[in-house]
């Protein structure tokens, strides 16, 4: 109603007041918090005062708990306030628990230990289990390998749930902060690597033969830095010069840098909503300027509809929406390569046409 009437407002509340009559029976209000939110957001809420901490994932909740909470909160049966109170003094008892011991997870194998890490935001465990998969060698023959499968299958499962509406922003930051233990302890083995690459074919460090250069940012007002990390790691380790400005990067410094380092590509990325409209700006700058080589774009509120609608428009040349870093590389290389360029550019036209 609010959207409906004021539609230039924000919305907020304090989400933790729908449950307070259940305080002291935290796993229920937590999960109520989850269900709510869930709703809300798509409904046109803004901001939720809410422990963010202690959200649950809404695809964790246990399937009847959820059923008797949305019946709740969407009045849809007259009995739902007592069974929900059934509900909780059944679980103050202890008489329902979870099948799944706490620590069960850990005597799966290390690709599911290091997605499960990734979706909970668990980073006990982290550096011990990319170690171990990094010494498979036989199944991960580089460590970037490492970064390029099993952790970013994690990651993949994080951006659909956050997608889905089914995580919440706090929620990701905690397993990107997992995702960057993980990768950090990876650097070291990659950079002897890289070395010993260039050693191998006899060049100096500066005859190193780069596929490019590519400037990558995140935009201004925006602070989260993972998914640029990452990008720029798995770009390194092709052969790519790679300029990371940082985070909350003014569009000014983006384009002076480019200018300056003679790049052959830029990289937006971005985590949060207002990143998408900073995004447009840059394009639209950079084509004043007269700029003339291809815009990656990539983050977790990005889309293809919207890089195709929104950003694309605004600058005449390449602008292509990569999905995870992997994609990064191969929309370089072929950008990089004059054998396969035009093609790869008339699928992309083909593709936002569709």
């Amino acid at each position: 109603m609010i959207r409906e009437n004021l539609p230039g407002a924000h919305v907020s509340g304090g989400v933790s007041n729908i449950s307070f009559s259940f305080r002291g029976m935290e796993a229920i209000r937590e999960a109520m918090h989850s269900v709510f939110l869930f709703y809300a957001i798509k409904a046109g809420m803004d901001m939720g005062i809410v422990n963010a901490g202690a959200l649950p994932l809404y695809e964790d909740i246990d399937k009847p708990l959820l059923q008797l909470l949305e019946d709740l909160l969407f009045n849809r049966d007259p009995e739902a306030t007592e069974k929900l109170l059934v509900a909780a003094q059944e679980m103050k008892k202890g008489g329902k628990k979870s099948d799944q011991k706490p620590d069960e997870w850990r005597g799966t194998s290390v690709e599911e230990r290091l997605k499960f890490a990734l979706v909970k935001g668990i980073d006990q465990f982290v550096v011990s289990d990319t170690e171990e998969a990094r010494q498979n060698t036989q199944k991960y023959p580089r460590p970037l390998n490492v970064i390029e499968r099993p952790l970013m299958d994690g990651m993949a499962v994080v951006g659909e749930l956050f997608g889905a509406g089914k995580m919440f922003l706090p929620q990701v930051i905690k397993s990107a902060r997992v995702m960057k233990k993980a990768v950090a302890h990876l650097l070291p083995f990659m950079e002897i690597e890289r070395q010993a690459n260039i050693e191998k074919m006899g060049l100096s460090e500066d005859e190193s033969p780069y596929q490019g250069t590519v400037v990558i940012a995140t935009v201004k007002g925006d602070v989260h830095d993972i998914g640029k990390n990452i990008v720029a790691v798995v770009l390194g380790c092709n052969n790519f010069k790679v300029v990371d400005l940082g985070v909350m990067t003014p569009c000014e410094n983006i384009i002076k840098a480019a200018i300056e380092e003679k790049a052959d590509f830029i990289g937006l990325s971005g985590l949060i909503t207002p990143s998408l409209d900073e995004m447009v700006h840059v394009a639209k700058e950079m084509n004043r300027v007269g700029l003339n080589i291809p815009l990656l774009i990539g983050g977790a509120t990005t889309s293809k509809t919207h890089t195709a609608v929104k950003i694309s428009p605004r600058y005449p040349h390449p602008v292509v929406h990569c999905l995870d870093a992997s994609k990064s590389v191969v929309v370089c290389s072929s950008l990089s390569d004059e054998t396969v360029r035009d093609a790869f550019l008339q699928d992309l036209n083909e593709d936002y046409e569709d």
